[in-house]
């Protein structure tokens, strides 16, 4: 069994949406003000700032205000525990994989004598 991550479940919560997956996509470019991120999604700034906290929250982004503007970084080593357990969860079942494959050419064989 794989361990437990407890902090995957908001990280999973914040890439859900296509929204935020947008704006984490444009904020792997370079970091970028609030005002620059809502533009391209043509969602009002008020919903933009509840993504921006859900992602803020998930630990993937950072934001820093200078005077009146919000500029919002990406955190990539964020996803580093979802890397993990994905990469926990392939090897899991490419062994299941590898043993069905075993098992039906095993039957295969034996079927044919």
């Amino acid at each position: 069994m794989t361990k437990h991550h407890p902090d995957l479940s908001p990280l999973f919560h914040a890439l859900a949406d296509p929204t935020r997956r947008s704006i984490l996509t444009r904020l792997a470019e370079r970091p970028a003000r609030v005002t620059d991120l809502s533009g391209p999604t043509g969602l009002r700034l008020p919903t933009v700032m509840r993504h921006l906290a859900v992602l803020e929250d998930a630990g993937l982004i950072t934001t820093s205000k200078t005077g009146r503007v919000r500029t919002c970084a990406i955190v990539p080593e964020a996803l580093d525990p979802v890397r993990t357990w994905l990469d926990e969860q392939r090897a899991i079942w490419e062994s299941r994989l590898d043993r069905l494959d075993a098992f039906a050419t095993k039957a295969m064989k034996e079927r044919r004598k």
